[in-house]
């Protein structure tokens, strides 16, 4: 900064601007408390249905989020121009000041331009007035002058510099909308983008070599900036896409014997979590430079990264960065769509995989598997991002996305420590097909269900599909996930299952065979087991208190035959799996577990009814493993007689005025019914 800019600058114009942004934050924060209050409010009390439900809800939330960014964002913009203004005349007051101090001694100090200035004799003795007695000066003091005015401007520019770069970085968040950061003011805002250059250059020039207190200063460092977009941004674009490979490689590489490999590798765990969080924040700028970043990372996927000792994929690497942390979703999809064509170009990944001379040990230090295998961490990111998610398994161009992963994709062991495990990727794929399918993030604890959209269908549909074609060959890792699909699909899974034929004008019906090979797949796990029918009790009983068909009596016999639908799918499973029965030798279901944030609520009556079906239908599980009761050709159905006893007392309930039948008769129906419903399912499974 040039002294004459600080001493004489007017300071007023940014005055005036930080009392029209103070303005803007009043009148956003109105706009923010309305949108929250009232039109947001209104919108989720509203009990809205089709389109509303779908596009005009998200429609409203987004703009209420969107009034609650700008709040913010005008917040911080406030902030750090009120705190650079203070600092700002602050210096400039310091600067007068030394000026003024230096004059007593006859010392002037003149801009020369480019941010250089001269420190002279203000008065030489020899040209003073007559009788004017000169100031004495001596070196010490033009070198003291000289020196402080230089560590003003210096700060001052610091001042300036580092508020621009942060507005900009701020403001450069979001494309389109608002960015949601929030500082209190200049420093914090300067310190995150300092803090994020320094350690992105420790990591750049010292790598793996850097001594374990510099690997807990990053680690922390990380940890507590975790959430910090400007830190975010600076972090991530400063050490690139290829010197984030690279870091990693070499840190997960123990070829060198390398200090931080024995003394902080009980470490590396936490340093994995807080480096993919502070990327995946990185990822949800909007900035130019973050676009850059995502295609380059992209770019970089099946380029081999070299190491001491062996060389590695670039997907491998980024994707073990992905297990933490909330990832763009244009960037989610772009990365997916690019780690699925690389692996159908390869036709057996997992040689690549688990290539090298000799294979990295581990790239993961969180959980158990080595890290080898990339879709694992890359599913375990789009778990966490239910809209892209959706897209993914909805990709047909140019591969179809659903069809590799779920169908096709040969899969290998990447816990070799473990014999007894099941596939982490699959696990992690499951989770993935969760999330879209349903609209719901399955690692959130307090996620609820949401309305489902067209393209959550199309994945249900394209899911059972390919799942059902794989056919005894369905992993199995994908069973206890499949289960909650169809719970929270219920009112359809209960419609189709209940239907008495194909019925293409229906567009609550799924497709009958495919629903029951899954179904049947579904049941070959015992909890995955207890899920589905636990789930389907409820949506029975929920149809049964909420529907009203134009002949009441359509839910009770539609929950019966849903329910003989669904001991055909047991019996088949039972028999294709005749020869290890061993889950069917104690009933030890325990209830939903995760699956319950994927079920809707439902009224006090309909509750009474659901939790008293579930106890009856508990004692006919358990019955039927006590007594070994198993179907013989349908000609004894007694393994659910307490089940259908309490459907039908839960209809009666819900139609206490319905004339005509009394417990006995409407008991005998719904067993009808089921037995209907069984013998059609048979039909479906093709045993005919």
């Amino acid at each position: 900064m040039d002294l004459d800019t600080l001493r004489f600058g007017r300071f007023t114009t940014l005055d005036t601007a930080i009392a029209d942004w103070s303005r803007v934050v009043g009148h956003l924060e109105t706009l923010e408390k309305d949108a929250r209050d009232g039109l947001k409010a209104a919108a989720d009390k509203a009990n809205w249905k089709g389109v509303n439900a779908t596009v005009t809800r998200e429609f409203i939330a987004k703009t209420a989020d969107e009034f609650a960014d700008a709040h913010t964002e005008a917040t911080s913009i406030h902030n750090i121009l009120k705190d650079t203004y203070g600092e700002l005349v602050g210096y400039r007051d310091q600067l007068n000041e030394a000026i003024s101090d230096g004059l007593k001694k006859n010392l002037t100090v003149m801009d020369t331009g480019n941010g250089a200035f001269t420190v002279s004799m203000n008065v030489h003795p020899d040209r003073a007035a007559e009788g004017t007695s000169v100031p004495d000066h001596s070196q010490q003091d033009v070198d003291r002058l000289r020196d402080e005015v230089q560590r003003i401007l210096k700060a001052a520019t610091k001042s300036d510099d580092s508020a621009d770069e942060a507005l900009r970085i701020l403001v450069d968040q979001a494309q389109y909308g608002f960015s949601g950061a929030s500082y209190e003011d200049r420093d914090s805002a300067a310190q995150a983008v300092q803090d994020a250059e320094d350690l992105a250059h420790l990591i750049k020039d010292k790598g793996d070599s850097m001594s374990p207190e510099e690997f807990d200063r990053l680690t922390r460092a990380l940890g507590t900036y975790r959430n910090d977009p400007l830190f975010q941004e600076k972090f991530a674009t400063t050490l690139g896409p290829r010197g984030t490979l690279d870091f990693w490689a070499d840190l997960a590489d123990p070829s060198d014997g390398g200090d931080l490999q024995r003394s902080r590798h009980d470490q590396l765990g936490d340093l994995q979590k807080n480096l993919g969080l502070v990327l995946a924040g990185a990822t949800r700028s909007d900035s130019p430079a973050m676009r850059q970043w995502e295609d380059q990372m992209v770019q970089l996927g099946d380029d081999r990264i070299q190491t001491r000792g062996t060389q590695v994929y670039g997907f491998q690497l980024m994707s073990n960065l992905m297990r933490t942390g909330d990832y763009d979703d244009t960037f989610l999809n772009k990365y997916g769509n690019a780690l699925v064509e690389t692996e159908k170009k390869m036709r057996l990944p997992d040689h690549y995989w688990n290539a090298g001379a000799p294979p990295m040990p581990k790239m993961n230090f969180i959980g158990d598997d080595f890290g080898r295998d990339p879709v694992t961490g890359f599913m375990t990111a789009l778990s966490t991002s239910p809209d892209a998610a959706t897209d993914f398994f909805n990709t047909t161009q140019p591969q179809d996305n659903a069809e590799w992963v779920l169908k096709d994709r040969p899969t290998f062991d990447d816990t070799p420590l473990d014999d007894d495990d099941a596939n982490q990727s699959r696990e992690a794929t499951g989770k993935a097909l969760l999330a879209a399918a349903t609209g719901v993030n399955p690692n959130d604890p307090n996620a609820v269900p949401v309305e489902h959209t067209p393209d959550n269908r199309h994945v249900l549909d394209r899911s059972l599909k390919y799942l059902s074609e794989a056919g005894d060959d369905m992993p199995s890792e994908f069973r206890d996930d499949m289960a909650t699909v169809l719970v929270n699909w219920g009112d359809e899974v209960h419609n189709t299952a209940s239907a008495l034929a194909d019925d293409p004008s229906d567009p609550g019906q799924l497709d009958r065979h495919h629903l029951m090979e899954v179904a049947k797949q579904v049941s070959r796990d015992q909890h995955a087991y207890g899920i589905l029918n636990d789930g389907i009790n409820r949506e029975m009983v929920r149809d049964i208190y909420s529907d009203h068909p134009s002949d009441p009596k359509e839910t009770l016999l539609r929950a019966g035959h849903t329910t003989g639908f669904l001991e055909e799918a047991r019996y088949q499973a039972l028999k294709t799996d005749k020869d290890d029965p061993s889950w069917d030798a104690k009933w030890i279901y325990h209830g939903f577990g995760g699956a319950a944030n994927f079920i809707p609520v439902v009224g006090d009556a309909a509750q009474r009814g659901i939790d008293a079906l579930a106890y009856q239908w508990q004692l006919d599980e358990q019955k039927r493993i006590d007594e070994e009761i198993g179907r013989q050709n349908g000609d004894v159905f007694t393994a659910r007689e307490n089940q259908l006893q309490q459907l039908a007392d839960a209809w009666m309930d819900a139609n206490p005025d319905h004339q005509g039948n009394n417990r006995y008769t409407l008991t005998s129906e719904i067993n009808g019914a089921a037995f209907d419903g069984n013998a059609r399912a048979q039909g479906l499974a093709g045993d005919q």
